[in-house]
């Protein structure tokens, strides 16, 4: 008597790796909150000294270099948060060649010296509408995989980024006519046999050893790009190496982009500031920078005493940023209490775990912007500026 288990033993595999993922993610919660405090501190003060030291001195590049893997610190909590489903992907125009650059700096550090990594990324806006992240995540993965097929005997790789226009397609499997951004990653490895270029992007398929890949590498990009309205393909052989091309809608004139693309100058007013969180250190960094820029601020690390403040003199105060994981009382609770007291008053919630507060949440709270941890001035300052004349 004999019985096919082909199909059980693959349901036992993906069982396993689900349960991988779950763990990731219980992992990536539980030290994303404390990370982001501490990393929110490196980035703020390490921002405010910029400002006071002389641009182009000694001092001021060792900062910007702190500054610089601080923020590279931010993007891998991010994406962790991302590839276990515990972020909330949320698209906005984005320049393609600032995440290209990004991305590719943080890998030329961890790519093996016998790997030429080469670039090129025009230095024009490449503008999408996307998730930085989890497009960063997308050159991450193919330029990993990449180097990975050169390991053993070395080779070249290239990422480069250009505008394309394509008109009709000659079949249904291509991208549709229509103007794209196009992000190529090409490799001189050991390519793939035709039939391991038809599962690439299957979840849990990989050619690796065990413990050197999980096989959700690709099935990854691919569900990112398709989210994104792209489209991907790949051209390869045995012993001719790899090229993925990723085609992303380009966007001419997007609403909003101008806004992105403008200087460095940020919004100022002269309103008063309510600011709450239980880290003094964070709560020093928002109110440096809320005062250089005209704001005058009340700040608490008790929630508690926060609530005392606003009960005693409710009409003084213009606009609540308050964290949302302290003891005593939550951020959610507190921003309820101040608008039983007054229903109009701005609040913006900020949290280190997207878990903490949900699109949902914050609407049921009347809250229209929240911001992650870590939060750089510039965020604070236009999400400030937003709520207060919206």
């Amino acid at each position: 008597m004999g019985r096919d288990v082909t199909d059980m033993k693959q349901l036992e595999e993906q069982l396993r790796q689900a349960q991988k993922m779950e763990a990731i993610g219980t992992l990536a919660g539980g030290i994303a909150h404390d990370f982001n405090n501490i990393l929110s501190s490196i980035l703020g003060f390490t921002e405010l000294s910029l400002d006071e030291v002389e641009k182009g001195s000694h001092l001021h590049d060792n900062l910007n270099e702190v500054f610089i893997a601080g923020k590279r610190a931010r993007d891998l909590v991010r994406q962790i948060l991302t590839f276990s489903r515990q972020s909330d992907g949320k698209t906005a125009p984005m320049d393609m060649g600032t995440v290209a650059r990004e991305a590719t700096a943080l890998l030329r550090a961890s790519t093996p010296t016998t790997v030429q990594m080469e670039t090129e990324i025009p230095e024009k806006n490449l503008i999408i509408e996307g998730d930085a992240t989890q497009i960063h995540q997308v050159i991450m993965n193919l330029c990993t995989n990449a180097a990975q097929a050169m390991e053993e005997a070395g080779g070249r790789l290239a990422v480069t980024l250009e505008r394309v226009e394509l008109g009709a397609k000659d079949d249904a499997t291509g991208p549709t006519s229509g103007k794209y951004v196009l992000l190529t990653v090409s490799d001189t490895g050991c390519g793939m046999a035709p039939d391991v270029t038809e599962r690439i992007f299957d979840p849990y398929f990989t050619t690796r050893e065990t413990g050197k890949g999980s096989g959700m590498g690709l099935a990854l990009v691919h569900g990112i790009v398709a989210s994104h309205h792209g489209h991907m393909d790949v051209e390869t052989s045995e012993g001719k190496g790899s090229v993925f091309r990723v085609y992303l809608p380009l966007l001419d004139q997007p609403e909003g982009v101008s806004e992105l693309l403008k200087g460095n100058e940020l919004p100022r007013g002269h309103e008063h500031i309510l600011v709450v969180d239980d880290e003094p250190q964070i709560v020093n960094f928002q109110k440096q920078v809320l005062k250089r820029l005209g704001y005058r601020v009340k700040a608490e690390t008790d929630s508690m005493a926060a609530l005392a403040a606003f009960r005693s003199a409710p009409g003084t105060f213009d606009a609540l940023i308050t964290d949302m994981t302290m003891p005593r009382m939550t951020g959610e609770h507190l921003a309820r209490e101040l608008r039983e007291i007054r229903p109009d008053i701005p609040v913006i919630p900020c949290t280190g775990y997207s878990d903490n507060i949900s699109k949902e949440t914050a609407m049921g709270m009347g809250i229209n912007a929240f911001l992650m941890k870590p939060v750089d001035r510039t965020d604070l300052a236009k999400a400030l500026r937003k709520i207060l004349d919206g």
